[in-house]
């Protein structure tokens, strides 16, 4: 593997991983928080739909590039992360991580497999509705 390759696996590796995880978080907030079982299972079926996308970029390739130790933007690394105030900021912060996330892999999954970046341009477009949904019972998380 070139380091050109490694280089892009590695892009493709890490916004694959904060698509996820961000998706899990607001997954947790509807399930946990809202009592939300529409919300909790569209969130569910996006980050599914993510794994089914992953699947088409060949999955080996992306763990041998993995290099978390040495990766430069790693937590405790970037200096001071300043805490979320309330659920709702939380949320927030999240779903934007997941958009900019799939933006990502939309862009370079590009260059290895066509089929997916459609499909993460359009799963990112399924967020920004995720995000009017759950902004759309802000009030329930205002005061959390």
């Amino acid at each position: 593997m070139t380091g050109g390759s490694t280089g892009l696996f590695r892009v493709l590796d890490v916004n694959l991983n904060r698509a996820r995880e961000g998706l899990r978080v607001c997954e947790e907030v509807a399930r946990l928080i809202l009592d939300d079982d529409g919300l909790t299972r569209k969130c569910q079926r996006l980050r599914y739909a993510v794994d089914r996308t992953a699947k088409l970029l060949s999955g080996g390739r992306l763990l041998q590039a993995r290099d978390s130790s040495r990766d430069v933007g790693r937590p405790g690394r970037r200096g001071v992360v300043r805490p979320h105030g309330k659920i709702l900021d939380l949320l927030t912060a999240n779903l934007r991580r997941v958009q900019e996330a799939l933006r990502v892999l939309e862009e370079f999954s590009r260059l290895v497999e066509p089929a997916a970046s459609r499909s993460f341009g359009s799963l990112r477009f399924r967020v920004y509705t995720l995000e009017q949904t759950f902004h759309s019972k802000s009030a329930a998380l205002r005061h959390r």
